[in-house]
């Protein structure tokens, strides 16, 4: 069972990304019967192959589930690989017996991953992330262990002094001066206890949707077509295109119009649509 954690989940940092993306979202989604079975295996054989399963299917949530994060200037693909090994640690322990779906059980590890490598790698302020921006940053350290703090005129004399603009003198000073908030207000601190303040913990992710339950309706409306085109073809052609005609087509067919088709009268045509639609109702229940 601990191989599970070494389950080789690899996304690509490059423009492949996409590649990957498009690749997951193809693979099938299960069944709650099929999860079942292979949660089933899982936890009593330890059948690696019904891990594997389970964590392909639902490959295509965790992207979801990353996407939330992509405001904070971390790669994508590192968002999407630490969210992998949230998956893996949730089918690890996944209990198929409770009657939960592994989508709703496993988006709580998922989250935890990705925060903590938020929590490893992410800051408010990015303070050089150019060329010219890194050789104005450490050119302006030495500047300021020399001035201390800078008027007008100073920002004028650096700003000569390094070739740039004093707007951009004024724009890496502020971002030198400025410092990261603490991730989460502490316990002591005022703003906590009086119930103010703000901190990024607060605002980590959009909690306007549910993706768990955004993804079970997705399932649930697959299946439920599959249903439908097995439950149709089980009609005879006729009775198909009646249907079709009636009720699928984005232009509906009057009655009329098949009845002229099918050299009928409207009311036959009435009564195959009533008797095909009760066999495709019996056929999905």
């Amino acid at each position: 069972m601990t191989q599970i954690n070494s389950m080789a989940v690899t996304v690509p940092q490059t423009g492949s990304l996409e590649a990957y993306i498009s690749s997951v979202n193809s693979i099938p989604m299960l069944t709650a019967e099929e999860e079942k079975e292979l949660g089933e295996r899982l936890q009593e054989t330890g059948d690696l192959s019904a891990a594997k399963r389970l964590i392909m299917s639902h490959l295509r949530f965790v992207v979801h589930v990353a996407r939330g994060y992509s405001g904070y200037g971390l790669p994508q693909a590192d968002l999407i690989q630490e969210g992998n090994v949230g998956l893996m640690k949730a089918v690890k322990r996944f209990d198929p017996t409770v009657g939960v779906r592994l989508v709703s059980f496993a988006v709580h590890w998922i989250k935890a991953e990705i925060h903590e490598y938020v929590l490893r790698n992410w800051r408010i302020v990015k303070v050089a992330t150019t060329k010219a921006q890194r050789k104005l940053f450490f050119n302006l350290r030495r500047s300021k262990k020399r001035l201390g703090w800078f008027s007008g005129e100073e920002v004028e004399t650096v700003a000569r002094e390094l070739g740039v603009t004093p707007r951009d003198v004024m724009e890496m000073e502020t971002r030198m001066s400025a410092h990261d908030p603490a991730f989460e207000l502490s316990s002591d601190d005022d703003d906590a206890r009086e119930g103010i303040g703000f901190s990024p913990a607060q605002y980590l992710q959009d909690h306007t949707s549910n993706v768990a339950e955004e993804v079970e309706e997705e399932n649930w409306e697959q299946h439920a077509n599959a249903r439908l085109t097995h439950a149709m073809s089980e009609l005879d052609e006729r009775s198909q295109h009646i249907v079709r005609a009636r009720w699928l087509e984005e232009d509906k067919t009057t009655l009329q119009d098949l009845a002229e088709y099918y050299s009928v009268s409207a009311e036959r045509i009435r009564q195959l649509e009533v008797n095909a639609m009760k066999k495709l109702r019996s056929a999905m229940q």
